[in-house]
């Protein structure tokens, strides 16, 4: 017995199984997406540094960042405390050998104030970058500069684009996937349905998010702004970047993929449909041959240019080795695609195709093994060149990412080991049943070709229907006088029926009479067929009793024989999946290999979720340059606090600046007290403390010296951990005026 069908019943949940965990990957993916991509190149230092207060205005504004960045002229602005553009619009590149740096000109005599730095790049691994920090003149002051408050790569054309990076992933797996699964495991799967449907659904997933992404990169890198898709001066800027050309490439792959689709289910599935008796066996043999080396080589080449239009624009394109890292990141996604997208391949051959042969599935998993091996190699390769050390493996977010990997793939790794066991116990599938359940669909589908024939017959029918009746009429008259004559020449009436057989309706007809309503009967005791009765009782038949059957039933209807014959064809196919059934190996079989389905999804989108982040690596040289510190922590803490004691003279702002802002080091706080037009104002006592609440420090008070009017300043500043912190700031404007404000503040390590 074989089986490759479920009870209805089961098969239906499983079947909604499969369906509800694509979904979830799905949204997993479009939620990852949804969020700005990490930054992969990190701002690791500035000129000014942000939060500085300067004498004298600087000649340049200097960026420093921890990865090769590409940038325009737009990519730097310097606004003034109005926020008015003042730089000269020119962008400078000071990168030296290991040193990425820009910087934009500044022109001489900026006024004292405070001046906002916004700048925009895209990493080198395609990513788009952002940030915007403050630096002051002379003194601080109020700034309304206006600073974008959507991230780089954020918003709706981020999430678009973030779900269009997921899909054009699952696309390539289940293209080059299901396609190896064909050529490589079973060639007999090139005739069934649900497997071209997987594949060629696969290759316009791809094909539609490459041209969604190169659409979307423009606003994507850019403005944010949806209708900045259809601008095409952005897309021509696109097109020379390094990104949009390995989309073009891609499209380009995509239409050479598209041939190679058309012969796979074409030339090649003519090649392996059953030949008949008087087959040139030995020449459907050599062609089989010719065709199976030319799909195979020409796959490997179309599937190793694809893999390769995202290492060259990914995480291998930058950072260490890159010349080893881009082959060796191919490689890694070769063989994804030809587990996973060959899984998905077998799963849908398991539940919606013919059965599946033993040697089949032993097969793919021999391919299925030695994906394994290749992806072992090459992940711990690309662990060690994005991690580098242990210790990110959990401080990191790329690290903890990697850990979830790497254990979905042990899960996967036994999951699949439960399927070699259920494989091995296969009983190998008799040819004869190996088509059933095609040849069921072709007869539901004839059977439905026929109904809709029929009933075009009946409608042309009706129009010559009269023509038709006067012929038939014609017909019966010929035959009741010719049934006559020869009665007469045998000398005798027609015989009554035997007792064994069914009697007339009419009883003997007279010698000189017309024949009866049957004739007389045949030997056999069998009546003859409708169309064969003559006319009855003596009269000759009207056009309206030939248009019908002589005992006055209905003709069938047309639409019904067609669905009678859908249904059993359903039938058929239903008592042939129940007899699949008893075989409880095929059984175990698919419900492993639909096992592993489900967290291949997983795995899939933890994948692509890991080249959206920050490598580990890239992090741990933020940290280094900056003193330890992270890219969001640690740096220079500046924070506006309004009050109001309620007195008079009692409203006016705070500024209190903690620089470097870092735990285990001494620490400056600068503390300037305005009055509501900006001007400075002394005030009886400020204070200043800091409490840690869940680990239960402080409040650690600070004492601060009074340096001008308005100014206060305290060194030597010592916070023991870091952490989100509470800054209290109490101030006193009269001997009963008093008022607490309270602000968080995260101190950096």
């Amino acid at each position: 017995m074989v089986t490759t069908g479920l009870r209805p019943r089961r098969s239906a949940v499983l079947r909604l199984l499969v369906v509800a965990l694509a979904l979830a990957g799905t949204l997993i993916g479009a939620l990852g997406g949804a969020a700005p991509a990490s930054a992969h190149a990190a701002l690791t230092g500035s000129t000014p540094a942000q939060g500085s207060v300067v004498d004298r205005a600087p000649e340049q504004v200097t960026l420093t960042f921890s990865e090769g960045v590409a940038m325009g002229d737009d990519s730097i602005r310097v606004l003034d405390p109005q926020g008015k553009r003042v730089d000269d619009k020119k962008l400078r590149n000071l990168s030296s050998d290991h040193v990425v740096k820009y910087g934009a000109g500044l022109p001489p005599g900026l006024r004292d104030g405070t001046y906002t730095v916004a700048w925009q790049a895209v990493s080198a691994d395609s990513h788009p970058v952002a940030g915007a920090f403050t630096f002051s003149v002379g003194a601080p002051s109020k700034t309304t500069a206006p600073v974008a408050q959507q991230e780089a790569g954020g918003g709706l054309v981020g999430a678009l684009y973030g779900i269009a990076r997921y899909l054009a992933y699952a696309g390539f797996v289940l293209l080059v996937g299901g396609a190896a699964f064909v050529v490589a495991c079973r060639p007999a799967a090139a005739l069934v349905r649900s497997v071209q449907r997987l594949v060629v659904y696969g290759w316009a997933l791809l094909a539609g998010t490459t041209v969604a992404m190169l659409l979307l990169r423009s606003p994507y890198t850019g403005s944010g702004n949806l209708a900045d898709v259809f601008d095409l001066g952005g897309l021509q800027q696109v097109l020379i970047t390094k990104p949009g050309a390995a989309l073009i490439s891609r499209l380009l792959l995509l239409a050479a993929a598209a041939l190679f689709v058309a012969v796979l289910f074409g030339a090649y599935a003519r090649a392996h449909e059953p030949a008949g008796a008087d087959a040139d066996s030995e020449g459907q043999a050599r062609r089989r041959k010719d065709l199976t080396f030319g799909l195979g080589f020409g796959g490997v080449i179309v599937a190793t240019g694809l893999a390769a239009t995202w290492a060259m624009a990914e995480h291998a394109s930058t950072g260490l080795q890159p010349t080893v890292a881009m082959p060796v990141d191919v490689l890694h996604l070769l063989a994804v695609a030809a587990w996973l997208g060959g899984l998905a391949a077998l799963v849908v051959s398991l539940y919606w195709g013919p059965p599946v042969e033993r040697t089949a599935v032993r097969r793919f998993s021999r391919l299925a093994f030695g994906s394994v091996v290749v992806l072992v190699a090459t992940g711990l390769y690309q662990s060690w060149r994005q991690v580098g050390t242990w210790q990110a493996l959990t401080d990191t977010t790329y690290g903890r990412l990697l850990l979830v990997k790497v254990a979905l793939v042990v899960v996967l790794v036994g999951i699949s080991w439960m399927s070699r066991q259920w494989t091995g116990r296969l009983a190998e599938v008799p040819a004869a049943e190996l088509r059933a359940p095609e040849e069921a669909e072709k007869e539901t589908e004839q059977g439905a070709e026929q109904g809709a024939e029929q009933e075009a017959g009946k409608g042309a029918g009706k129009e010559a229907g009269k023509e038709d009746r006067q012929e038939a009429a014609k017909e019966a008259e010929k035959v009741t006088v010719g049934a006559s004559a020869a009665a007469a020449t045998a000398g005798t009436a027609p015989s009554p029926a035997p007792e064994n057989g069914p009697a007339s309706k009419t009883g003997p007809a007279p010698e000189s009479g017309p024949a009866s309503k049957t004739g007389p009967a045949p030997e056999s005791g069998v009546s003859p067929a409708p169309d064969e009765t003559p006319a009855t009782n003596g009269t000759t038949p009207t056009a309206d009793d030939a248009a019908s059957p002589a005992d006055g039933t209905p003709a069938p209807d047309p639409a019904r024989a067609a669905q009678l014959a859908r249904q059993q064809a359903a039938l058929r196919t239903a008592r042939t999946k129940r007899r699949r059934d008893a075989d409880p190996e095929r059984l175990g079989l698919r419900r492993s290999v639909l096992a592993e389905a489900s967290v291949a999804v997983v795995l899939l989108v933890v994948t692509t979720a890991l080249t959206a982040t920050e490598p580990a690596r890239t992090e741990a040289a933020v940290k280094a340059t900056s003193g330890g510190q992270s890219a969001e922590a640690g740096r220079p803490q500046v924070l506006t606090i309004p009050f109001d004691t309620g007195g008079p003279r009692g409203k006016g702002t705070a500024r209190v600046r903690l620089a470097p802002g870092r735990s285990g080091s001494a620490n400056t706080l600068q503390l300037r007290i305005s009055d509501p037009v900006g001007k400075p104002m002394d005030v009886p006592e400020a204070k200043v403390s800091f409490t840690e609440k869940a680990k239960k420090l402080g409040p650690l008070s600070v004492t601060t010296r009074h340096t001008g009017k308005g100014q206060w300043q305290a060194s030597g500043v010592q916070l023991p951990v870091p952490g989100k912190w509470q800054l209290s700031l109490v101030v006193r404007t009269s001997d009963i005026d008093q008022v607490t404000e309270i602000k968080n503040v995260k101190i950096g390590s």
